[in-house]
């Protein structure tokens, strides 16, 4: 069983990497991606985004992290992934499923599922790239407005030399919404012999077991569900180890220092004119899970100047100033 938390453009960065890896049952980590477009990045674009580098490509708590480029060009992309590797990563990832339009009208994500052999062509540059001891997965998501290439497009992924496929059952004209089609990604993994890691729409411990069911995977993808509810993770191994068990799941008392060390990361880490969207957008997410959410999310929904939360945070119950945020250098 491996539990990998996802790569989430705009909001799993390096901050939640931490916050959500500290709570415990997270495997690895994927990077958001890094663009690859038509020049060799510097090294410090690769810190700014991944700064895990500076620390053996692991979070403060452990967990390693394998860095995701994203682009088009294979050579261009190769130049890259070698010169990442030099910083230490756990690995590297390629994106080959981000529905974003501005991306896609570039043909970077998920526009390259409607060519396989520029796939073939991307994963084997890479590959060729790094030692060959360095991992390389891939991810795809079913294809562009379809996935009658689905299977198709993992071949070309496992002939190029990935290590390791993650699917996310859905197309990029499906985006985000549901359902996640996991019967497909048990047609893929009957297809190719790598690994294949299950991804989408498991939000709750009954998603993460009906999708290892119907996909057929033993490893699973953790996104939106896992920032929703941190305590995910740890529900699916719990009940790994004794399904007679019912998980008891994560309690705000619990779950409330650790966003409280988010926004002190948040604090020293972030540009403060973002700051409080940040503290937002976690809290509009946890609403879903915890009713307490809801009222912290209501308490600070109009705030603005960082040092207002500041003072809410010490009128909580967990003192503020007790939190052990640990910050990673960027």
């Amino acid at each position: 069983m491996t539990i990998i938390l996802a790569p989430m453009e705009g909001l799993l960065d390096f901050v939640l990497r931490d916050i959500l890896t500290r709570v415990g049952g997270v495997d690895r980590c994927v990077s958001e991606f890094i663009r690859i477009t038509d020049r060799l990045l510097p090294s410090r674009v690769f810190y700014r985004i991944v700064p895990e580098l500076h620390a053996g490509g692991r979070t403060p708590a452990g967990v390693p992290v394998r860095a995701q480029l994203l682009g088009s060009d294979p050579a261009c992309l190769a130049d890259n992934a070698g010169r990442l590797a030099e910083l230490g990563p756990a690995g590297i990832d390629l994106n080959f499923g981000c529905p974003a339009k501005v991306v896609n009208r570039h043909g970077g994500g998920a526009a390259l599922l409607d060519e396989p052999e520029v796939l073939l062509a991307i994963v084997s540059a890479v590959r060729r790239a790094v030692p060959a001891a360095m991992p390389v997965s891939a991810k795809m998501r079913l294809g562009f407005n379809d996935g009658r290439r689905a299977v198709e497009c993992a071949l070309a992924l496992e002939a190029g030399g990935a290590g390791e496929l993650v699917v996310h059952a859905r197309t990029k004209a499906d985006g985000y919404r549901p359902p996640a089609y996991w019967e497909r990604i048990a047609e893929i993994r009957s297809a190719v012999g790598l690994p294949v890691v299950a991804n989408g729409e498991i939000w709750t411990l009954d998603d993460a077991l009906r999708c290892r069911a119907v996909s057929g995977c033993s490893a699973l993808m953790l996104g939106r569900g896992m920032v929703a509810d941190p305590g995910l993770a740890g529900a699916i191994r719990a009940f790994d180890a004794d399904p007679a068990r019912a998980p008891q799941g994560l309690h705000w008392p619990e779950l409330f220092p650790q966003v409280a060390a988010f926004w002190q990361l948040v604090r020293r880490t972030i540009e403060p004119r973002h700051q409080h969207g940040r503290l937002k957008q976690w809290l509009n997410l946890l609403r879903r899970r915890f009713p307490e959410a809801q009222a912290a999310y209501d308490a600070v929904r109009t705030l603005t100047d960082p040092r207002d939360i500041d003072r809410w945070m010490a009128t909580q119950p967990v003192e503020y100033g007790s939190c052990d945020a640990v910050v990673v250098s960027v």
